[in-house]
């Protein structure tokens, strides 16, 4: 991180320090000081605003703590919150700048609430693992937390070990609930069966009689329910069998039904009635699986939720602290400044970047997660840099993803979509990347130099390959044509000699020569040969004078055709700003992100190869330097000879002129012509005399 001229602030009551981190000037957080004044800093003065807590190389478990309204980004309070929580809790702030994931149990404060209750946790989870220290790390944590979860592992077996004794499965508590409510009216049934087997005289008088149904039988039965369920259950038989089907007291037929469908069907599937004792059999099933539930364990399950509950909170509140302690300076130098990203260290990436793709003997190390495509379509182009996004692919862990890569050095000529690559994240895991959408951009100022005349290479080969194919082709149609035409013929009958023969075409009328119209094109190419030839004789003049003018012109031929694309170029460079690219992945950005020239120029490394002075066999033969000379002298020539008659050299005393104007003045050096002598005048006729 460079640092030109730090500045005390003078905007805030703290005394805020600021330096110029990749071309704008930011505010420095240097000291856990500053980390514990964070409320006082003008949250216009900082860097980030919000960002995502998912898709980036950053603990989740830390953001999710730092996320305490779970919207699934952090925002300014939550950091401003996490800082006070954690500064209060420290003897020494500082501290925080070390990313340590232990700490001694000495460095917290005792007298803060929160610190208190941190160390009063941590004792009991050191206890519980047997250890005996003053000082506790997230590795002691991972413990605890492992040893907590085999204990509700526990729990959970001892639990469906319990469901597993069911009787009835997940119909038990149903059938004992139904089996209660006719308890009583079964054991009834079956005395009645026991007397009438005693004496069969007395079957009439502990069965139901008529007497008492004609009793209600006026009334609305319907409303009865209570009288009719004193009925017995089913009426009794010396057998001493409950039928199943048929016979049961209306009133109790949905509750015994209940039971027969649930438990009785499962016991005795092809039953049509059953004894005592087969219902005795059904009962105590229940009642046994009652007596184990009943055996003193609520008690203990109580207990043990209470132990478990406060095992959990101390494991839950020593490992924020700990998460907190270890990464909140790395979040900030990612939040408030970024810091991390103008280092340039590898061991100190910025937490939005991915990895690394290598593409086109080359490496871009500015590689960001996207995601979502449709968002980076609006947004990333603003940001001014050449982007590449590409599909990743990995098969070792089954996953996909899309990044974009920032092109900041090197040509472009090979890039296209669809250009396969290899993308390395992080952990240094390869995944295959495709290239599925290029947003052109200048890369660099020797980029935009060469770009024109790559340009207009490509435009002549492009045409020279368009005349040919087309002429290619017409030549094939042609020759296809006459061919067809040659097989017609051959496949045709040969003529009636006695037939008459065909009317002759009319021969096609020829044009006349049109010598005014070839004229005029004589006319033009004389023209057109003239200019050419005062363009040289002028081309000449001016190189005959002075001998640098030579590189004066191939400067301004230069200057004319590179120019314009270096300074738009230039232009781009400087407000290069990876503020829309981070915008479009959910981020706040409140400043901008420069990635100029020289900053640029360290986030793409490109392919450096040794001089090899061993021949290569299989080289290609090499031009000959006097075809070099002839193909630059014709690319020269033809440049000037279109700058020429354009006008465009008149700025540098080459004017292109088509007329040459007649002289208005006469040569002083020149003697002046005397004037011819006045030819001497006729004698005027002679009068007549006067006559006497």
């Amino acid at each position: 991180m460079a640092k030109k001229s730090i500045l005390p602030g003078k905007n805030n009551a703290y005394p805020w320090t600021f330096a110029s981190i990749g071309g704008v000037t930011r505010v420095t957080i240097s000291s856990g000081n500053d980390i514990a004044h964070l409320d006082q800093l003008d949250q216009k003065l900082w860097t980030v605003l919000s960002c995502p807590v998912k898709g980036l190389e950053f603990d989740e478990k830390t953001l999710a703590l730092l996320d305490t309204d779970n919207d699934q980004r952090i925002r300014v309070n939550e950091v401003v919150a996490a800082a006070k929580w954690l500064t209060a809790a420290l003897r020494n702030s500082d501290l925080l700048l070390q990313g340590n994931d232990h700490i001694d149990l000495a460095d917290l404060n005792e007298s803060d609430e929160n610190g208190a209750a941190i160390i009063a946790s941590a004792k009991r989870l050191l206890a519980r693992l047997g250890e005996d220290r003053s000082d506790i790390s997230l590795a002691d944590v991972a413990k605890a937390c492992e040893a907590f979860d085999e204990k509700v592992k526990a729990k959970d077996d001892a639990i469906v070990a319990v469901a597993d004794s069911r009787p009835y499965a997940d119909n038990t508590d149903d059938v004992i609930a139904a089996a209660n409510a006719l308890r009583t009216k079964v054991a009834d049934f079956f005395m009645r069966c026991k007397l009438i087997a005693f004496d069969e005289d007395c079957a009439s008088a502990v069965d139901v009689s008529v007497e008492k149904i004609q009793s209600i039988s006026e009334l609305n039965l319907a409303t009865c329910s209570n009288q009719i369920a004193d009925y017995p259950l089913a009426r009794p038989n010396k057998e001493g069998l409950l039928p199943l089907a048929d016979g049961i007291n209306p009133a109790w037929q949905a509750t015994f039904q209940q039971v027969r469908n649930l438990a009785l069907a499962v016991d005795y599937p092809e039953a049509d009635a059953i004894s005592e004792s087969q219902w005795n059999a059904v009962l105590d099933k229940l009642d046994a699986y009652v007596a184990s539930l009943s055996d003193d364990k609520s008690a203990k399950v109580e207990s043990f939720d209470k132990e478990t509950a406060e095992e959990h909170d101390d494991n839950q509140l020593v490992q924020k602290f700990l998460l907190l302690y270890r990464d909140f300076y790395k979040l900030l130098k990612n939040y408030v400044v970024f810091a991390d990203f103008y280092t340039r260290d590898d061991s100190k990436l910025a937490v939005f970047q991915a990895g690394k793709l290598y593409i086109d003997q080359r490496c871009c190390d500015l590689c960001i997660r996207v995601t979502d495509m449709s968002k980076h379509a609006d947004m990333a182009g603003l940001s001014g840099m050449y982007l590449v996004y590409c599909h990743c692919v990995s098969k070792v862990k089954a996953a996909e993803m899309d990044i974009v890569a920032v092109l900041t050095d090197g040509d472009v000529d090979d890039f296209r979509v669809g250009k396969n690559a290899v993308f390395y994240d992080r952990s240094g895991q390869d995944w295959d990347a495709t290239v599925t959408k290029i947003i052109d951009n200048p890369v660099s100022i020797r980029q935009a130099f060469w770009s024109p005349y790559k340009k207009l290479w490509k435009f002549i080969t492009d045409k020279i390959n368009k005349n040919a194919a087309e002429k290619e082709a017409k030549q094939m149609n042609d020759l296809t044509a006459k061919a067809d035409t040659a097989t017609d013929k051959l496949a045709t009958k040969p003529a009636d000699p006695a037939a008459p023969a065909p009317e002759a075409a009319p021969a096609e009328k020829k044009t006349p020569f049109d010598i005014a119209k070839f004229a005029g094109i004589f006319a033009a190419i004389g023209l057109a040969l003239g200019a050419i030839g005062v363009a040289i004789k002028g081309l000449g003049d001016f190189l005959s004078v002075h001998w640098y003018n030579v590189f004066i012109l191939l400067g301004t031929i230069i200057f004319i055709v590179s120019g314009p694309s270096m300074f738009i170029a230039w232009t781009k460079l400087r407000k290069r700003n990876l503020g829309p690219v981070l915008n479009a992945n959910g981020w706040a950005i409140n400043a901008q992100v420069r990635v100029n020239t020289t900053f640029g120029a360290t986030l793409t490394s490109l392919a450096k190869y040794p001089l090899v002075k061993l021949p290569d066999p299989y080289a290609d033969k090499k031009m000959a330097w006097w075809k070099k000379c002839l193909i630059t002298l014709v690319v020269l020539g033809g440049i000037f000879c279109a700058l020429f008659f354009t006008n465009t050299l008149r700025h540098v005393g080459l004017p292109y002129k088509k007329d040459v104007p007649a002289a208005t003045a006469t040569d002083s050096t020149q003697p002046q012509a005397q004037p011819e002598a006045a030819a001497p005048a006729e004698p005027a006729p002679a009068e007549p005399a006067p006559q006497s």
